[in-house]
């Protein structure tokens, strides 16, 4: 039966699976790339294409050498990518710089003047994606790339986001019109949508900056969802990787989108994608538009539906972080994290050490930790994180869900929840509804499907998640934990759009620390068979 390669770009790694189309996943290998990143700024965050091209071919020969699978066999590739994750490139698609990585944060002020001009100028795209541009999107950086790199102007041609660079590259495509764009990319991170045409007007981008004049016209061509084909694997890459030439190519797209396909997700799901960060995906027939989210966006999860994006800027950094100052390491902090109770740290966690990506799109904001003492450890605050996480998840599946978000099942799906059975149960308390949770590692399943779809194996998407996604299994609530959670919840929403919000009303905050002490001592009192 046939086989195909998922492939799944990450902020440190790349991830080759491959998918039997009636066993699902018969083996997988991955290769690390490096994160430049400069202590003196910590808002620049870059890869290089080259390097991570390299990791593709080493994790793809690895997987094929583990699997004992001749490259011969492999009928379709399929890739996704981090993103908003940026590239300018000249001529036959040149890189100029390195990509600007989904985590590099320079261009704030590049995203506020973006945010400030739409709503001056009435611009309907605003509202399609959140009401807020954010920093962390295509438009910003590449306008932040332009004002800082005026030596390579005159050679910039277009920019690319990392999905469709790597398509185009694989295929052998130089031409920036030949390029097959990806739909999700561009609808959630560049203010794109066939309902206004396309993009913004040229007269609002200008408007913004004159540098951006005629980058309207440099971003055109063909914008494709992921049942499309962006080209064929030229010779020269089949011979790098291992695999036969000609095999066909999807239209790429976010790495959380997908993972939420090859999750399993219907209509009715929201796929937490937890990570170094956490994406949160829903998908609709019919969809409202949702305050402070990352996009709603026809066709982005699947060609079908409209796609639901929203998520936290940090999570899996935050534990690494945390365990990093304390000379440890997570796994190590972890041990015994099972026999904590809801609350019993005392600590209210705020989730913004890396900036708020969704419902406040803040990215001034900073790491806050309410109730310290003098004999709290990094474990307690670790777990304290985790707590935080979740509640910060919470407030956006509440936002979802005020507009008109199906929230029946709720997905951890990403590499943190198989690694950490705490964070899945601290989740399921604190949402106090079951998580369901692969029973593998599901990245890289989702670019599994759609090489099966453009390999015409399966005809549609629900199809090929029948036969190759992994069982879920589920995480319940524990009633007491969640009646705890339930009190803690109310206090961190008060925190939250209190010091997260610019101009917040007023309110008293004098009661949260005294809380959070009576929550513990009452946490010290339960039976220890009562944790989490």
């Amino acid at each position: 039966m046939p086989l195909v390669a998922g492939v799944d770009f990450g902020t440190l790694s790349v991830r080759v699976t491959l998918v039997h189309s009636q066993k699902g996943p018969i083996g997988t290998a991955s290769a690390e790339y490096p994160l430049h990143r400069r202590r003196e700024d910590p808002d620049f965050a870059t890869q290089s294409h080259q390097d991570q091209m390299q990791a593709l071919v080493r994790a793809t020969r690895a997987v094929l050498e583990a699997t004992g699978v001749a490259g011969e066999g492999i009928v379709a590739i399929a890739l996704d990518t981090t993103g908003s994750s940026v590239i300018p490139v000249g001529e036959n698609l040149e890189p100029l710089d390195d990509y600007y990585l989904w985590c590099d944060h320079r261009a704030k002020s590049e995203a506020e003047e973006i945010t400030t001009r739409a709503h001056a100028a009435g611009l309907e795209a605003i509202d399609w994606c959140g009401g807020i541009y954010s920093h962390e999107w295509g438009f910003a950086k590449l306008l932040h790339w332009l004002r800082h790199n005026p030596d390579k102007r005159s050679r910039f041609v277009t920019a690319l986001e990392h999905c469709d660079m790597v398509a185009a590259t694989l295929a052998g495509v130089i031409a920036a019109s030949d390029v097959k764009r990806s739909v999700c990319a561009m609808g959630h991170k560049w203010l794109w949508n066939p309902r206004w045409r396309g993009f913004p007007s040229e007269e609002f981008l200008v408007s913004i900056d004159p540098l951006l004049a005629g980058v309207r016209a440099k971003l055109d061509g063909q914008y494709l969802t992921s049942n499309s084909i962006a080209g064929h694997l030229s010779a020269h890459w089949a011979k790098e990787l291992g695999l036969h030439a000609g095999i066909p190519i999807p239209v790429g797209a976010f790495d959380a989108h997908w993972d939420a396909i090859g999750s399993h997700i219907r209509e009715g799901d929201v796929v937490n994608v937890v990570g170094t960060s956490t994406c949160i995906i829903a998908m609709a027939k019919e969809a409202e538009l949702v305050p402070g989210v990352c996009g709603v966006v026809p066709g982005s999860v699947h060609p079908e539906y409209t796609g639901i994006e929203a998520g936290l800027s940090a999570t899996g950094d935050i534990f690494e972080a945390i365990a990093r100052r304390a000379g440890s390491t997570v796994a190590e902090l972890s041990r015994g994290l099972e026999n904590y109770r809801a609350g019993q740290t005392g600590l209210l966690r705020l989730s913004w050490d890396n900036g708020d990506r969704t419902v406040l799109v803040n990215p001034e904001l900073g790491g806050v930790t309410l109730g310290w003492n003098l004999l709290h450890t990094a474990q307690d605050e670790l777990f304290a994180a985790i707590e935080g996480t979740a509640f910060h998840t919470r407030i956006i599946l509440e936002r979802m869900a005020e507009h008109g978000v199906r929230v029946d099942r709720v997905i951890n799906a990403g590499g943190i929840p198989q690694k950490n059975e705490v964070l899945n149960q601290v989740y399921a308390n604190v949402l106090n509804k079951p998580v369901l949770v692969p029973s593998g590692v599901p990245t890289s399943i989702g670019s599994g499907i759609f090489a099966l779809l453009a390999a015409d194996v399966y005809p549609t998407i629900e199809a090929a998640q029948e036969a190759v996604c992994l069982p879920l299994r589920t995480v319940e609530p524990d009633a007491a934990a969640a009646a705890v959670y339930e009190r803690l919840y109310r206090l961190y929403r008060d925190a939250y759009f209190a010091f997260g919000t610019r101009n917040a009303a007023p309110i008293a905050l004098g009661g949260i620390l005294p809380a959070l002490r009576s929550i513990a001592a009452e946490a010290s009192r339960l039976p220890s068979s009562e944790s989490l």
